[in-house]
């Protein structure tokens, strides 16, 4: 193949390329959205004068070097989102969503968003994107729910799935890759779920992160790291960070009990122990109770029909109850005995417990008593700043008007 027509083939296999909605790597960075996708990532002026290997480096190079987008929904384009959403058919009386900016709002279209619309009703939905892997990359999940209803059993998480996912035969057990956001169930349970699938087993964070539980609309951010570090988010403000190994039991535990150790026979744990010098009193022994010195027999007493009187009893004031012996240090206290620990052979560190082979579709797989939650401004990317950013564009731009203690129960 000469230059020219090797040339002229990559012209016609970018121009195919970006002909379609473009993938990610053809997607205008920040910065550059005013132009065009094609003329930003897939092939400029400058760039056709390469050849095309030179040329092909030079795009990887520039779409590496940019944070990525893999998922975003806004709703933006009225009933057009049934298209890009797929409803499971696995059961035939899921509930159905709406698309709504519900009964309050700061902006009538950008607020909009898929709403539950019946009650006491299961829910699955999703949505596929181009299979990506995480590996060697920050996953950044992000998404607004507003419980307008007041909900007061009903959860309010997304679910990351591989790409094999059938999405017309979703429901609960589905295999997910991660499983994130709020979950109400009366005043119980008011949490945020950070569940990850390792090896098969869904993994619960071992600590409690409460979400919110009002009327108005949040932003849910959870950040993984390849460093296997994570960090949960709401309304763009860490509430909670750690290590995936420390906060989830992914891996059995680095030390075990030695089982060859055993607490020597003469080892003391008492710190005090009774004074043998001590004695109890002789005049110690009171009863607890004595006849009330006091008490008369009625004159109408009649011990043929009412038996033989005594007098009620009374707390004895010189009761001094049960006499202990006073405490003092034990001289062979050596405090508690503490069970040595020794590396566990079944441990066996993994620097990849972040990662996931295929992310490809995003799925609300709920259960609601009351309906109304919105759910909106979804995002899946590899940047955390990108993230931030957007959430303040989407939620942070709305959320005033959205009740936020200004206009509660009316637009704005």
């Amino acid at each position: 193949m000469g230059w020219g027509q090797g040339r002229a083939e990559g012209r016609r296999a970018y121009k195919k390329r970006c002909r379609r909605r473009p993938p990610p790597q053809c997607r205008a960075p920040p910065g550059r959205e005013g132009a065009s996708d094609r003329a930003v990532l897939c092939g400029t002026a400058a760039m056709s004068r390469l050849s095309l290997p030179v040329a092909l480096g030079a795009l990887l190079a520039l779409a590496a070097a940019g944070p990525t987008q893999f998922f975003r929904e806004e709703f933006g384009d009225g009933d057009a989102w049934t298209r890009r959403w797929v409803e499971s058919k696995h059961k035939p009386d899921y509930g159905r969503f709406v698309l709504t900016a519900g009964k309050f709002y700061g902006d009538a279209e950008k607020d909009k968003g898929i709403q539950t619309s019946q009650d006491a009703r299961f829910y699955a939905i999703s949505s596929r994107f181009e299979p990506f892997s995480n590996r060697d990359k920050t996953l950044v999940v992000q998404f607004t729910v507003k419980h307008e209803q007041n909900i007061d059993c009903g959860g309010g998480y997304v679910k990351l799935f591989p790409a094999s996912l059938n999405q017309e035969d979703m429901h609960g057990d589905s295999e997910y890759n991660i499983m994130f956001g709020p979950d109400i169930c009366g005043p119980g349970t008011k949490k945020v779920h950070v569940i990850f699938n390792y090896k098969g087993k869904n993994v619960l964070i071992n600590k409690d992160i409460r979400c919110k539980d009002d009327e108005f609309t949040h932003l849910y951010t959870l950040v993984v790291r390849p460093d296997n570090t994570y960090e949960v988010k709401i309304d763009n403000g860490r509430v909670e960070s750690g290590t995936l190994e420390e906060d989830w039991d992914f891996l059995p535990p680095r030390k075990i009990k030695d089982p060859e150790a055993r607490k020597p026979d003469d080892w003391d744990e008492r710190a005090k122990i009774d004074d043998p010098e001590d004695t109890k009193p002789e005049d110690w022994d009171k009863p607890e109770h004595i006849p009330d010195p006091d008490a008369k027999k009625p004159e109408d007493w009649d011990e043929e029909m009412d038996g033989e009187w005594e007098p009620p009893v009374i707390q004895n004031p010189e009761y001094k109850g049960e006499w202990r012996p006073q405490q003092i240090d034990n001289p062979d206290y050596k405090g508690k005995w503490v069970h040595p620990e020794i590396d566990n052979p079944e441990y066996s560190p993994d620097p990849h417990l972040y990662a996931y082979d295929s992310f490809g579709v995003i799925g609300l797989d709920l259960w609601q008593v009351k309906s109304g939650t919105i759910f909106d401004n979804f995002l899946i990317t590899d940047d955390e700043k990108l993230a931030e950013e957007i959430g303040n564009e989407t939620w942070g731009a709305t959320k005033v008007g959205d009740g936020m203690g200004l206009c509660p129960g009316t637009p704005c």
